[in-house]
């Protein structure tokens, strides 16, 4: 994948993670691709809702550890 931009929202809580990835995402093209890196367990349902909500895509969501990866395409 190619990520045009990473977005460090560890050790934050919701809504920040959203937030941070609302005013990224506005900085992106359309079709690019932002990866957002979590700690809050609540942010894999929180950037689901995000995704259903604007039209960017939800590309991919793991969890790596105890963090959490969320690739998101711009719309």
């Amino acid at each position: 994948m190619d990520i045009a931009k990473e977005v460090d929202a560890r050790g934050l809580n919701c809504p920040l993670p959203i937030l941070k990835a609302k005013k990224a995402l506005s900085e992106l093209h359309s079709g690019e691709l932002l990866k957002v890196l979590c700690t809050d367990v609540g942010s894999v349902r929180d950037f689901q809702a995000f995704a259903k909500q604007t039209g960017n895509a939800l590309v991919d969501q793991q969890a790596v550890g105890d963090e959490f990866v969320h690739v998101l395409r711009r719309r």
